[in-house]
Protein backbone atom coordinates (compact mmCIF):
# COMPACT_ATOMS: atom_id res chain seq x y z
CA UNK A 1 0.00 0.00 0.00
CA UNK A 2 1.11 2.94 -0.96
CA UNK A 3 1.40 5.85 1.78
CA UNK A 4 -0.44 8.69 1.94
CA UNK A 5 1.55 12.01 1.01
CA UNK A 6 0.55 15.55 -0.22
CA UNK A 7 1.37 15.99 -4.03
CA UNK A 8 4.33 17.72 -4.61
CA UNK A 9 3.81 20.99 -6.94
CA UNK A 10 5.97 23.93 -8.46
CA UNK A 11 5.02 27.44 -8.85
CA UNK A 12 7.48 30.02 -10.52
CA UNK A 13 6.47 33.98 -10.09
CA UNK A 14 8.22 34.79 -13.60
CA UNK A 15 9.63 38.22 -13.28
CA UNK A 16 9.64 39.76 -16.88
CA UNK A 17 9.48 42.60 -19.79
CA UNK A 18 6.66 42.31 -22.46
CA UNK A 19 5.76 45.17 -24.67
CA UNK A 20 7.19 47.78 -22.36
CA UNK A 21 5.79 46.36 -19.05
CA UNK A 22 8.16 44.63 -16.48
CA UNK A 23 6.69 43.15 -13.87
CA UNK A 24 5.59 39.71 -12.77
CA UNK A 25 3.62 36.84 -15.49
CA UNK A 26 -0.09 35.57 -14.28
CA UNK A 27 -2.11 33.22 -15.97
CA UNK A 28 -5.84 32.91 -16.03
CA UNK A 29 -6.99 29.27 -15.13
CA UNK A 30 -8.82 27.45 -18.02
CA UNK A 31 -10.03 25.11 -15.73
CA UNK A 32 -11.58 24.74 -11.58
CA UNK A 33 -10.42 27.07 -9.53
CA UNK A 34 -10.77 29.63 -11.33
CA UNK A 35 -8.63 32.67 -11.68
CA UNK A 36 -5.66 34.28 -12.17
CA UNK A 37 -2.78 32.02 -10.38
CA UNK A 38 0.89 32.18 -10.54
CA UNK A 39 2.30 29.67 -13.36
CA UNK A 40 2.81 26.11 -11.96
CA UNK A 41 1.90 22.31 -11.80
CA UNK A 42 2.72 18.62 -10.55
CA UNK A 43 5.94 17.03 -10.47
CA UNK A 44 6.16 14.05 -12.37
CA UNK A 45 7.63 11.14 -10.77
CA UNK A 46 10.95 11.13 -11.64
CA UNK A 47 11.19 14.67 -11.86
CA UNK A 48 13.29 17.21 -10.09
CA UNK A 49 11.30 20.26 -8.92
CA UNK A 50 13.91 22.30 -10.87
CA UNK A 51 12.82 20.84 -14.33
CA UNK A 52 9.42 20.83 -13.67
CA UNK A 53 9.15 24.43 -13.06
CA UNK A 54 11.28 24.87 -16.39
CA UNK A 55 8.64 22.76 -17.94
CA UNK A 56 5.42 23.94 -16.50
CA UNK A 57 6.65 27.67 -17.22
CA UNK A 58 7.21 26.68 -20.74
CA UNK A 59 4.09 24.64 -21.11
CA UNK A 60 1.76 27.33 -19.72
CA UNK A 61 3.24 30.75 -20.83
CA UNK A 62 5.79 30.02 -23.79
CA UNK A 63 8.95 31.17 -21.79
CA UNK A 64 11.86 29.46 -21.30
CA UNK A 65 13.12 30.86 -17.74
CA UNK A 66 16.32 30.86 -15.51
CA UNK A 67 15.64 29.99 -12.07
CA UNK A 68 17.07 32.76 -9.98
CA UNK A 69 16.33 31.52 -5.86
CA UNK A 70 13.76 29.66 -3.80
CA UNK A 71 11.57 31.56 -2.09
CA UNK A 72 10.01 29.57 0.14
CA UNK A 73 8.00 26.11 0.19
CA UNK A 74 3.93 26.55 1.04
CA UNK A 75 2.06 23.69 2.63
CA UNK A 76 -0.98 25.01 4.33
CA UNK A 77 -3.25 21.76 4.00
CA UNK A 78 -5.92 24.03 3.01
CA UNK A 79 -4.12 26.12 -0.04
CA UNK A 80 -5.87 23.98 -2.55
CA UNK A 81 -9.36 23.01 -2.01
CA UNK A 82 -9.36 19.93 -4.39
CA UNK A 83 -6.56 18.19 -2.00
CA UNK A 84 -3.54 19.19 0.05
CA UNK A 85 -0.56 20.40 -2.03
CA UNK A 86 2.91 21.27 -0.90
CA UNK A 87 4.14 23.73 -3.37
CA UNK A 88 7.88 24.59 -3.67
CA UNK A 89 7.81 28.22 -5.09
CA UNK A 90 10.83 29.81 -7.43
CA UNK A 91 11.44 33.22 -8.82
CA UNK A 92 12.63 33.11 -12.29
CA UNK A 93 13.61 35.70 -15.60
CA UNK A 94 11.72 34.88 -17.88
CA UNK A 95 12.69 35.31 -21.76
CA UNK A 96 10.87 34.87 -25.32
CA UNK A 97 7.12 35.60 -25.94
CA UNK A 98 4.32 35.34 -23.71
CA UNK A 99 1.38 33.52 -24.66
CA UNK A 100 -0.77 31.42 -22.56
CA UNK A 101 -0.61 27.91 -23.24
CA UNK A 102 -2.16 24.49 -21.91
CA UNK A 103 -4.50 24.55 -18.93
CA UNK A 104 -3.94 28.68 -19.41
CA UNK A 105 -6.38 30.50 -20.40
CA UNK A 106 -4.86 33.77 -20.68
CA UNK A 107 -1.38 35.09 -19.65
CA UNK A 108 -0.43 38.62 -18.93
CA UNK A 109 2.35 40.95 -17.07
CA UNK A 110 1.04 42.53 -13.63
CA UNK A 111 2.50 45.22 -11.08
CA UNK A 112 2.76 44.95 -7.55
CA UNK A 113 -0.42 47.58 -8.12
CA UNK A 114 -2.00 45.70 -11.33
CA UNK A 115 -2.28 42.30 -10.05
CA UNK A 116 -5.97 41.18 -9.80
CA UNK A 117 -7.95 41.01 -6.76
CA UNK A 118 -9.19 37.45 -6.81
CA UNK A 119 -6.19 34.74 -7.21
CA UNK A 120 -6.18 31.14 -6.74
CA UNK A 121 -5.03 28.98 -4.10
CA UNK A 122 -2.94 30.47 -1.73
CA UNK A 123 -1.06 33.10 -4.73
CA UNK A 124 -2.34 36.15 -2.56
CA UNK A 125 0.16 34.47 0.04
CA UNK A 126 3.16 33.99 -2.16
CA UNK A 127 3.07 37.53 -3.84
CA UNK A 128 2.74 39.27 -0.89
CA UNK A 129 6.35 37.23 0.72
CA UNK A 130 7.53 37.96 -2.88
CA UNK A 131 6.98 41.87 -2.51
CA UNK A 132 8.08 41.76 0.68
CA UNK A 133 11.78 40.48 -0.31
CA UNK A 134 12.55 42.82 -3.33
Amino acid sequence: MQPKTPALTVDIIIETTQEYLSGIVLIERKYEPFGWAIPGGFVDIGETVEHAARREAFEETNLQIKLVKLLGVYSNPSRDTRHHTVSVVYVAKGIGDLQARDDARDAAVFTKDTIPAQLAFDHDEILEDYFQQK
